[in-house]
């Protein structure tokens, strides 16, 4: 008997070595909520060849255009930011205690290496926890926690601490770095949501070097705060005043274990990109984006949100009397952790979706139910 073929369409890459490269410096840069300016001065040297125009907010939220004279407007966006931690109390005997910057995961934290950043450079320094030894005994094992998490750097006494240049409001990170995991994933800290920008970028990309002619003007927006309660995207929102949003962020894979599909749905990295349902989401948009990825033959998953999306999607959907968005998330593993995973054939694909999506996008369309 013949073996049946597969209905599987053949992949088809996007990106290449040059934008693998960019990828690695991007993740490897840290841009904790806050403090996001060097990681937007990378985003807009990769992007800036690809464009018309661009500009930079206030709180660091860039912008790269093509077409910025024309009326009609769409929005592509992602976020820039990662969770990070704030020094919050130094003790007398030189140990560092934290408070959360965005949802930093205090059950990762026990052995971790981490960067502070001070005026002076970075310090380095590790997330201590009693050995093992020292917690057995008979009683209960207390768990990590916002109480009991410190950093030791080195130090012997606050004073030397702050010699070091170290203070309450200094920002820390993880210092783990990007890499590609069984020539299949992509696997670092800040994947949330910084592959987003990579993506739009990318997406600038393929419309420069297929020399396509947009008949509207494309916004293409990496937001600074989305991790403290998508604060850029409010503050963008309202100044760029778009007609459409396309917002592109990370959503769970659900496949590893203790995760209940029951709750979180049934979503697979290697599965496509995946398109949500949600009050925030106009559903003609929504389907404009099927419509799309079917036509192209690129593979999508869906998703249900019960009141929100908790993305810029409803920033941009709730801004300037309604504006018609919809979200394309990146399955992901081991979201805020230090080794967030994605499938490299799922961020070819979301490049491919918002690219195709584009294309089909008419100036001046007209998305209301009712007319």
């Amino acid at each position: 008997m013949s073996k049946k073929k597969s209905d599987k369409k053949e992949h088809v890459p996007v990106v290449t070595n040059k934008s693998l490269q960019f990828l690695e410096r991007y993740i490897n840069n840290p841009s904790p909520t806050g403090f996001e300016w060097k990681g937007q001065e990378l985003w807009l040297d990769y992007i800036k060849p690809y464009v018309d125009d661009h500009y930079v907010d206030n709180y660091g939220t860039a912008v790269a255009i093509i077409n910025p004279k024309a009326e009609y407007k769409v929005v592509i966006e992602a976020h820039a930011d990662e969770i990070s931690w704030f020094v919050n109390y130094i003790t007398n005997d030189g140990l560092i205690y934290v408070i959360r910057n965005g949802g930093s995961d205090h059950q990762i934290a026990p052995s971790k290496r981490v960067n502070i950043h001070t005026e002076n450079g970075i310090v380095k320094a590790v997330f201590g926890w009693p050995a093992i030894h020292t917690r057995l005994g008979g009683e209960k094992e207390e768990a990590p926690s916002l109480k009991n998490i410190f950093l030791d750097c080195g130090a012997t006494s606050k004073e030397e601490v702050e010699k070091l240049g170290i203070h309450v409001g200094c920002v820390i990170t993880y210092e783990d770095e990007f890499i590609v995991l069984n020539d299949r994933y992509y696997v670092g800290r800040a994947l949330d949501n910084r592959v987003g920008g990579f993506m739009i970028a990318e997406v600038a990309r393929l419309l420069k070097e297929n020399k396509k002619k947009l008949p509207f003007g494309l916004y293409i927006v990496n937001a600074v705060q989305e991790e403290i309660g998508l604060r850029g995207a409010e503050m963008i929102a309202h100044r760029i005043k778009p007609n459409v949003a396309i917002v592109t962020d990370v959503t769970h894979d659900t496949q590893t274990p203790m995760i209940s599909k029951i709750a979180q749905g049934d979503l697979a990295c290697g599965r496509g990109p995946v398109v949500s349902y949600a009050p925030a989401v106009q559903n003609n948009l929504n389907k404009l984006l099927m419509d799309s990825a079917e036509k192209a033959g690129i593979p999508f998953q869906r998703q249900a949100s019960s009141r929100s999306t908790g993305t810029d999607t409803d920033a941009f959907a709730y801004s300037n009397d309604g504006v018609p968005s919809a979200l394309i998330s990146l399955c992901l593993r081991y979201m805020h952790t230090t080794v967030e995973m994605v499938h490299k054939e799922d961020c070819d694909n979301v490049i491919r979706m918002i690219y195709e999506t584009l294309l089909n996008i008419k100036d001046g369309q007209d998305f209301r139910y009712i007319k």
